[in-house]
């Protein structure tokens, strides 16, 4: 059953995958975010964040807490090019 165990939708991140690399001595939210990209996928961790955390406080014997939560940052946007070029209206009145 935990190879079905899903950690991360976005990027189809599985509990197996994470046990794995924690067997192999990976144990930072950011060194499992990088391998993984588990946190990295259009909800950027917010489902997952918690549970690749309390995965890692079970493998390390560590409150949540004492473990270091990575950076998550919103995803990019497309911009069309004519809104950068229209530039904004205090460009205008110069």
């Amino acid at each position: 059953m935990k190879s079905k165990t899903i950690i991360c939708r976005c990027e189809d991140v599985t509990l197996e995958e994470i046990e794995a690399l924690i067997e192999k001595g990976y144990t930072s939210m950011e060194e499992i975010k990088r391998i993984t990209r588990c946190g990295m996928g259009q909800c950027q961790g917010r489902t997952c964040r918690t549970l690749l955390l309390a995965e890692l406080a079970k493998a390390t014997n560590k409150n949540p807490a004492e473990i270091e939560v990575t950076t998550f940052r919103p995803p990019a946007k497309n911009i069309k090019m004519s809104v950068i070029l229209e530039g904004s209206e205090d460009e205008k009145n110069c």
